[in-house]
């Protein structure tokens, strides 16, 4: 499976260029990217039991500002809400210039096909990006208004054990601070990044026994680089990403929240792990 999720990225990737250049007149500009990351990690926590993904996206945008996109990835383990295997998000926004940054304000509603019911939510979003020389920053509020999707189904270890709600319909909000810095390091493909984020959501667990904060509050952070193949479209990336979720924290989340593959059963899918990547952008 690993082998043929490789083959289609890299089928996806060569196709690209001459995509792009197609779609790239008028008013209306489409973009995108695709990627083979070894883990995908939403908000510092495995999103695929430790394991590879494929994802990709497309983003149309009109001269105006305004844009709508979508973006994908596989799931396992902790990732499956509703039990789905795959991560659907539809958003779209308006990009608005700003002396010499630019404010971005839209909405990402996340789907998960053909899982459970009320596993879908929806989470408005601000960002405000600017670039000082050869680097770029970005601050970002994402606030999600309460939703089944996101409330305290399971309120204890005890509950959860039984796989039986105790507060079942709950609906709770959620609230996500990021900011990143990147920046090219002059005469070379080289960039570097860095990230940092503040989760502020329900401390249980939701109607399919995961949840977007996983213990209420904490905190996650990346720091990698990037190299661009001269010549192509493909960026090469590693990233150390990390969490500050204690393992005292996650008993009363467990066992779903650890890896369900045979051979890494029971490891931590919020400890520090580093990311490597092969993304083509288009």
């Amino acid at each position: 499976m690993k082998y043929q999720i490789a083959c289609a990225a890299l089928a996806l990737m060569s196709s690209a260029p001459a995509f792009a250049q197609e779609e790239a007149e008028g008013p209306v500009t489409v973009s995108g990217s695709v990627a083979l990351v070894s883990d995908y990690r939403f908000r510092g926590v495995s999103q695929t039991d430790k394991g590879m993904a494929i994802q990709g996206g497309i983003t149309a945008t009109h001269e105006s500002g305004l844009y709508a996109g979508t973006w994908a990835s596989n799931l396992a383990g902790w990732g499956q809400f509703g039990g789905s295997n795959m991560e659907l998000d539809l958003f779209a926004g308006y990009a608005i210039p700003l002396g010499g940054a630019t404010l971005d304000v839209g909405l990402t509603w996340y789907m998960y096909p053909s899982g459970a019911d009320k596993t879908d939510f929806a989470e408005p979003y601000v960002k405000l990006s600017s670039e000082f020389g050869p680097v770029k920053g970005l601050l970002g509020v994402a606030y999600a208004p309460k939703q089944q999707a996101l409330g305290n189904w399971y309120s204890t270890a005890a509950s959860n054990a039984t796989g039986i709600p105790d507060r079942p319909g709950d609906k709770e909000d959620n609230l996500y601070i990021w900011g990143d810095v990147s920046g090219a390091v002059p005469g070379t493909p080289v960039s570097l990044k860095a990230h940092l984020g503040y989760s502020d959501g329900n401390p249980g667990l939701g109607p399919n026994g995961t949840s977007v904060a996983p213990t209420g509050k904490y905190l996650d952070w990346l720091v990698g680089a990037d190299v661009a193949i001269p010549g192509t479209p493909l960026t090469l990336g590693v990233a150390y990403v990390d969490t500050d979720i204690k393992r005292s924290d996650e008993t009363y989340i467990r066992p779903n929240f650890m890896v369900q593959d045979a051979d890494d059963f029971g490891e931590s899918i919020a400890r520090g792990q580093v990311v490597f990547s092969l993304t083509a952008a288009f």
